[in-house]
């Protein structure tokens, strides 16, 4: 059940979950990009973590999960460091 986990970096406070149950890393990158894009001035600029939790997609063999600029520059804005942490099956 591992979700996309959005949290204050200093308190570990637990801010946002999302893409609950979904491992593959493309879903959960689009899902990220739609939080994002509709909850940016909720935060303000701190310390956050995003951390998502993935598996290998099998037979992956290239292309994937791509992220926009815009959310990237949301996560930059907003002080957010980007955790990958891959598991297996």
């Amino acid at each position: 059940m591992m979700p996309i986990y959005i949290k204050n970096e200093s308190s570990n406070e637990l801010l946002a979950e999302i893409a609950k149950d979904l491992w593959d890393l493309p879903t959960q990158i689009k899902e990220l990009e739609i939080w994002l894009l509709s909850n940016p001035l909720n935060l303000t600029p701190s310390n956050y973590i995003v951390d998502i939790g993935f598996s290998i997609r099998d037979n992956a063999c290239g292309g994937g999960a791509i992220l926009s600029p815009k959310a990237m520059a949301i996560m930059g804005n907003l002080g957010v460091k980007l955790y990958l942490s891959e598991y297996g099956d």
